[in-house]
């Protein structure tokens, strides 16, 4: 394990120079202090987990001190926000500190967010809060717990500076880590400003360092796109099974990796509702819970308008036509297992359909139910959540066809069962409620329940002993919170 002063830096962005990223210092935090921190994210830079209760720890990721070798960049970028084209955007809180790569070879952007002002703040004051960099954190390492595609995030570090929203706050850094934060954003940046020389060199940038295997196709730059689709489609897949609503996909927040990045006001569906808004500020519903399959689609084509300088127009059609069924394969595939289903049949997607009908028309809280479903036989669990449905008949209906379905399936003792489901069904996630309840305690000094909820949720589908409260429906107060982008 290292110590924070053995990171070895490349910074492979910041060699792209200045027309990409602008060189900025961060604005230290008054009185910087550790939040929470994670273990998991800083064995990926092989640090040793002791070093996050270091004094220099939170000095260098509060904005005091710099390593020698870190570059800090403000990249450019620009992207559609709610479908309207912003011509520049860019880093307005964030910097990328630097690249560091670790014992496995693996690269490493250090990216801190809430830095202070940079040249793409557009009249904002460069910072975030308390309570914005905790759920970035929490979401980070919870939907990686869950197998999701996502950035990482390695701690907060909470400070006495004071921040202006609604009302006064108090300034927060938190550091993310992902091997690249280039968006899509950022090719329609240089297509945009017809900047055809960058835009290349950015292409080649990605090409070689993340999609390298690209190289030996035919047309590298269309096998790029091709496998940027998979991702994003996988990505989403997974964002439908476990109930995950982004709340804010311009092209600007989406990841070239096909990675979840930039949490603002997200949130998992408590009771499955398929129009489900987690954003306070959507007023027109566009990232709706049931959006998000066809923007995540709309903003593949806002990538691939930027591409066609590189990818014949037919073949940029050709690859996004493989969104759809690539995203459906994913997403059926994933709601077998959460079934318990080994085997495919016909059928099942119109029993997938049934059933989220019948919930959203019930208020069925949509974790618990998978949860439940897997704690017994078929026939005993479907009769235990009975009583959770209002249209009886219809819930009777379908669950004839599920344990029919069932006993098609195979042979399979109730244990194996319950292991196979438990093991794709969490226990426990990120509701509102419960990180609103750890804010409210971090936000008067009491960082205890911040580093707890992140212990529970980093085994989200392991039963812990004495954690029974992170596993309960919210109460009616939980459901209604308004979350917004702004932080």
């Amino acid at each position: 394990m290292k110590a924070l002063d053995e990171l070895t830096f490349d910074n492979r962005f910041a060699r792209l120079g200045d027309a990409f990223s602008t060189h900025v210092l961060p604005e230290p935090l008054d009185a910087p202090r550790l939040v929470v921190a994670s273990d998991a994210a800083m064995a990926l830079l092989d640090l040793d987990p002791a070093v996050a209760e270091t004094p220099v720890f939170a000095e260098l990721f509060g904005g005091h001190k710099l390593w020698a070798e870190a570059e800090p960049r403000a990249m450019v970028y620009s992207g559609h926000q709610f479908g309207g084209y912003t011509p520049q955007l860019g880093d307005g809180r964030g910097l990328l500190l630097g690249e560091v790569y670790n014992q496995a070879g693996e690269h490493w952007d250090l990216h801190l967010k809430g830095a202070g002002m940079t040249p793409y703040s557009r009249m904002g004051d460069g910072r975030a809060v308390l309570r914005s960099s905790i759920r970035e954190f929490l979401a980070s390492e919870a939907l990686y717990a869950l197998g999701i595609p996502s950035s990482r995030a390695l701690c907060v570090i909470g400070s006495d500076t004071p921040v202006w929203r609604e009302k006064q706050e108090r300034g927060a850094m938190v550091l993310r880590l992902a091997h690249s934060h280039i968006r899509f954003g950022h090719f329609e940046y240089f297509y945009y400003t017809k900047k055809p020389e960058q835009q290349a060199e950015l292409a080649e940038h990605v090409l070689n360092l993340h999609y390298p295997e690209c190289r030996e196709q035919p047309e590298p730059y269309l096998a790029m796109f091709r496998e940027i689709v998979e991702r994003n489609a996988e990505m989403i897949a997974k964002w439908q099974a476990y109930g995950f609503c982004h709340g804010v996909m311009n092209t600007d927040n989406m990841s070239i990796l096909g990675i979840t990045f930039d949490f603002g006001p997200f949130a998992f569906l408590d009771d499955f509702d398929a129009h489900f808004i987690c954003n306070h500020s959507d007023h027109e519903g566009r990232y709706s819970f049931s959006n998000q399959v066809p923007i995540g689609q709309w903003n593949l084509s806002a990538l691939a308008q930027a591409l066609t300088p590189f990818i014949s127009v037919d073949a940029l059609k050709e690859a996004l036509g493989l969104y759809l069924p690539l995203y459906q394969a994913h997403y059926l595939d994933l709601m077998r297992r959460r079934l318990g289903l080994t085997t495919a049949e016909d059928d099942d997607q119109p029993l997938v359909e049934r059933l989220l009908k019948l919930m959203q028309n019930s208020g069925v809280d949509y974790t618990l139910f998978f949860r439940r479903l897997g704690d017994e036989s078929a026939a005993l669990a479907v009769a235990r959540l009975r009583d959770d449905f209002v249209d009886l008949a219809g819930f009777d209906a379908w669950a004839e066809q599920y344990k029919a379905r069932v006993a098609r399936d195979g042979d399979y003792s109730e244990e194996q069962r319950r292991e196979r489901m438990h093991a794709v069904n969490p226990l426990y996630i990120l509701r509102n409620y419960l990180a609103q309840n750890a804010i409210a305690a971090a936000e008067s000094g009491d960082y205890s329940e911040v580093r707890r909820l992140h212990e529970v949720l980093s085994k989200p589908f392991e039963e812990q002993a004495g954690m029974e409260q992170y596993a309960q429906r919210p109460p009616d107060w939980g459901k209604h919170l308004e979350i917004s982008c702004s932080s």
